[in-house]
This record gives C-alpha cells, structure tokens and sequence, in this order.
C-alpha cells in the first residue's frame, strides 16, 4: 500500500483515496491498480504486459501514449550505481513520466515550488499508478535493497530524457 510523506510538516498519508486527492491537487495521476490473475515474479514482460492490458489500453488511448515496456531493477542490475545516479538527482522530462509499479517498491520525490517550497514523497509500491506530469520537479529513489519492476509508458522515449535542475534539494530528503 502506498504511503505518502511531507517530511517539513511531520505528516505521513497512508488512506488511497487521501493520497489521490492530496496528489491531484498537485496534477499528479495516482491510482490503485490490480491484474485479474496473480503473476509469477518470473513472468516475461511480454506477460506483464499483456495481463495489464485490460487497464494500459485504455490510459494510453487517453493520453495518446504510442508505447509502453517493462524495466526491472535490482541489486543484480549492471551498472546499478550509474543508474541509481541518473534517478536520485532532481530532474524534470519534457514529456509525463508514467509508471504502474508491477513488483517491489520505490519513492517519488516532488518539488512543487509556489507560495511554499513543498517537498513530498510518494512510496510506490505493486499495484501502484503514476503520472508526473512533463517539467514536474521529481527525483526516484531505488529504496535499499533495490527491486524495482515497472511498467513505463511513453509518447516519445526521447522525451523521456532527464533535464537536471542542480538544485541540491534531492540531498536533503530521505525516507
């Protein structure tokens, strides 16, 4: 189950429908999803795939998305540190970043900047939907140990490419 921290005022959510407000407010999509039979952690992402479809169709159809795949990390990855870098530094993409989380667990950092500087993280776990909207403040923490096993969904992976804001913030906040 999701649970959604704003570290400066001590608060901690942990009710769906509290988070989906509190998120949407911001622009932010998050949804509870669910697959109508379990699969195994050893399923291929084509499997993956295929039994999110009944839900992926739809969502892409509406956001006018043209691919999705599916990514998996864990402590096992090549390169973890380099990828574990490009994800926990704040950054923005030109396009939404969208991710149905399918195994293990991670946290989105935001940013909101306005009338208050709002830093708040969202755990992310199997089962969860997110979208951040293009040029969203966000950093992605990979947890300790990482297992991390999504779903992205694309209009251009190129747009999907990190803009890096070099604000430092992402060094101040943990979970």
């Amino acid at each position: 189950m999701a649970a959604l921290q704003i570290p400066d005022k001590n608060v901690t959510l942990r009710d769906p429908s509290g988070i989906r407000q509190f998120l949407e407010v911001r622009g932010i999509l998050y949804e509870r999803w669910s697959v109508e039979r379990d699969l195994s952690s050893g399923a291929s992402n084509e499997q993956v795939l295929a039994a999110y479809n009944h839900l992926l169709k739809p969502l892409m159809e509406k956001g006018q998305y043209q691919t999705a795949d599916v990514t998996s990390v864990d402590e096992d990855t090549t390169n973890l540190e380099g990828i574990r870098e490009k994800f926990i530094r704040e950054h923005t993409h030109s396009e939404d970043e969208v991710r149905v989380f399918v195994e293990g667990q991670g946290y989105f950092w935001f940013h909101k900047e306005g009338h208050e500087d709002e830093v708040f993280a969202l755990l992310c776990e199997k089962g969860d939907l997110i979208s951040v909207p293009a040029n969203t403040k966000h950093w992605f923490d990979l947890g300790d140990p990482p297992k991390v096993r999504a779903i992205r969904i694309f209009t251009d992976q190129a747009g999907w490419v990190p803009h890096y804001t070099n604000s430092g913030i992402d060094q101040r906040y943990h979970w």
